[in-house]
């Protein structure tokens, strides 16, 4: 007997830091807002609203080059406290509708109602009265993609964004699947992205043409992923509360990196994401791992391990300076950087007033 067909909304928070910062600032609202670093420091974007984007200017983007594209853009400095309090009410309205509710960081989950708590049908409309009730209760927007997985509901909540609902049921999803950019796919970077459209693979469609055996031989073991996502399949569960062992993120560069002070740019944007999802899962952090593969695909990983837990993004980054010292880059270029946090204990066990940095071990 076949499955039922699941109903995954993922919401995913407009511009979450800026739209706050705006939403408790009256005056802010319609100026391009920059949430992050000083432009005189070495800080990067952590979000900007999208009155700024219209200047080019994106997330993980030095501060400095944000300034110069937009000099009268207002500089906020993000108040992650703030940030999360309000992550807290938005989930606390999914949890309201489904116990399976999947948070990926601060601003954006997915949530299973194939069965809900609102007795309501379609998973359209579910969304609708999400996102009527973000805006009602939080004067905030958010943006939705409803499907019957994973992969085609998040594709679907940054299709139309800002304030985006976009529904992609099993009798369309092929069509949409095979117009889709083969950037949107999951697992596609820049580099992956350049990759295929050097070999002329552009969409969806091109790529379902493909062999599992081509793909992996292009892009590794993500060729098995994306050679189910070309044909609908994606079926990892809504997981709730899942523990974590690790947080982890990682960039695989548009071109290699030779000076210090870009990698070190890199490092930050990185700690800011893994920051961001530590704070969404309640997590910190006792062990910090700095990753760097040079362009010769030698890899090699530092780690650093502290008496305390942390969470803060600055702590984090302060690590990952003294770890990129143990580094010998000799001019070599560099592909890859990663920043990974592990030794994960739930912010509630620790003490409040506890030092954020103490080194014990490094090896």
């Amino acid at each position: 007997m076949d499955e039922p067909i699941r109903k995954i909304i993922h919401i995913d928070m407009d511009a979450f830091y800026a739209s706050v910062e705006q939403r408790d600032n009256p005056s802010l609202r319609g100026k391009p807002v920059i949430v992050g670093g000083a432009p005189n420091s070495r800080g990067v974007v952590a979000t900007c609203s999208y009155e700024a984007r219209a200047y080019g200017i994106h997330s993980a983007m030095p501060s400095s080059a944000a300034y110069k594209r937009c000099p009268h853009a207002v500089f906020i400095k993000p108040d992650m406290e703030k940030y999360k309090r309000v992550s807290r009410q938005v989930m606390a309205i999914f949890r309201s509708c489904t116990d399976l509710v999947e948070p990926l960081s601060l601003d954006e989950a997915y949530l299973d109602v194939t069965n809900n708590k609102w007795g309501m049908t379609y998973a359209t409309e579910i969304a609708k009265e999400i996102k009527r009730r973000i805006a009602s209760e939080l004067q905030l927007t958010a943006s939705a993609g409803v499907s019957y997985n994973k992969f085609l509901a998040k594709v679907g909540s940054g299709y139309r964004k800002p304030n985006g609902l976009v529904v992609i049921p099993p009798s369309r999803a092929q069509q949409f699947i095979d117009r889709l950019p083969i950037g949107k796919f999951f697992g596609v970077g820049e580099v992956t992205e350049k990759k295929f459209l050097s070999l002329g693979i552009e969409t969806g469609r091109q790529l379902r043409e493909l062999s599992r055996e081509e793909l992996v031989q292009i892009c590794g073991k993500k060729g098995l992923t994306l050679y189910e996502n070309a044909r609908g399949i994606d079926r990892r569960p809504v997981v709730p509360n899942r523990p974590r062992k690790s947080v982890g993120k990682e960039t695989t560069l548009a071109s290699d990196l030779y000076a210090i002070e870009d990698m070190l740019s890199v490092i930050e944007s990185l700690c800011e994401k893994v920051s961001r999802t530590l704070t969404a899962n309640d997590r910190a952090a006792q062990t910090i791992t700095l990753k760097v593969k040079f362009s010769d695909f030698q890899q090699i990983t530092r780690s650093m391990t502290v008496e305390e837990p942390i969470q803060e993004a600055e702590a984090m980054y302060a690590i990952a300076r003294e770890l990129m010292d143990k580094v010998q880059f000799e001019g070599r270029p560099v592909r890859l950087l990663g920043v990974y946090a592990s030794k994960l204990r739930h912010i509630d066990e620790l003490t409040k007033d506890a030092p954020q940095v103490v080194q014990l071990t490094l090896f």
